[in-house]
């Protein structure tokens, strides 16, 4: 067994270090890196099969490895985080949402809630006609009414 991160086959091991032997081989023949169709012809296996290999035999690395010639930074520090809207985006929505809730005062307290219940203004569920009709004792013509005069 190899001292891994992610464990790995016994066979697939051996499979790897024939890929390391076999590229290291090529190298030295070819003066350059080998490419994966140079490797798979001469493994005498499909090219999706070495792409898998390779892929497999990467190491994991830490996102706390140092980064930098101080090393005061880490390979976390440069990733984006994918989930989180970025600073721009983040100043578009405040702005709008400044300039909707500008917008929201310019209406009757009973056109904002509509508008607001429909789009999801305030709780981020959208509501139909009819849901909006109902909370207001009204039809979802009325409320249709209402939001195209808003």
């Amino acid at each position: 067994d190899q001292a891994r991160t992610i464990r790995i086959p016994v066979h697939m091991i051996e499979t790897i270090n024939k890929l390391v032997r076999i590229s290291r081989q090529l190298v030295q023949e070819l003066g350059r890196e080998p490419t994966c169709e140079e490797i798979a012809k001469k493994m005498d296996m499909p090219v999706s099969k070495v792409r898998k290999i390779i892929k497999i035999a990467q190491e994991p690395i830490s996102l706390e490895t140092p980064i930098g010639e101080e090393e005061d930074s880490h390979l976390g520090d440069f990733i984006e985080d994918k989930i989180l809207p970025s600073p721009p985006e983040t100043v578009i929505h405040q702005s709008l949402r400044e300039h909707i809730d500008e917008a929201l005062k310019t209406l009757t307290d009973r056109e904002a809630r509509v508008l607001k219940m429909r789009f999801g203004l305030g709780d981020g569920n959208e509501h139909t006609l009819e849901e909006v009709g109902q909370q207001f004792k009204v039809t979802r013509e009325r409320i249709r009414q209402i939001e195209a005069k808003a």
